[in-house]
């Protein structure tokens, strides 16, 4: 028997894309803004999977997320405490956020990232201005988006 997995430290939030959950798993060093950017995503219709800590597992070739039975449905404000906040018990990853405070190209190559042997999209992001939640919801709509071959 194995042992359990660690769970990651991540925040999850995710959108209703075609009708089903999707979700975004934003990473970064403790103090980036990670929970931040979940809030204001919610603000915007997202809603919270796990903040802080998750748990990851991939199943069929996709990539899924929960928080921790002990956190579920709680997010750490800054400057107000632990809040409770309504949540998704699951929610399919279909993107990987890393934040950062340091310059993000303007036109960057795409990059991947594998977490759990699941190959995801990767955008690196500043999380504090204002269009931060709207650069993500433009990703995640591109990745929904079908292609049909015309430019």
């Amino acid at each position: 028997m194995s042992a359990p997995r660690q769970p990651l430290h991540a925040t999850v939030a995710a959108v209703r894309l075609g009708g089903a959950w999707r979700g975004a798993l934003i990473q970064g060093p403790s103090g980036v803004g990670k929970s931040d950017l979940a809030l204001r995503l919610m603000r915007n219709g997202w809603r919270l999977v796990g903040d802080d800590w998750v748990h990851a597992f991939a199943c069929g070739g996709a990539l899924y997320a929960a928080a921790p039975a002990t956190i579920a449905g709680r997010m750490e404000v800054r400057g107000l405490g632990i809040i409770d906040r309504p949540f998704l018990p699951l929610a399919r990853i279909v993107l990987s956020l890393r934040l950062t405070h340091e310059p993000v190209e303007r036109l960057p190559a795409a990059a991947l990232d594998v977490v759990e042997g699941v190959v995801l999209p990767r955008l690196t992001l500043d999380p504090r201005p204002a269009s931060a939640p709207l650069v993500v919801g433009a990703a995640m709509a591109d990745l929904s988006a079908p292609c049909d071959g015309a430019l």
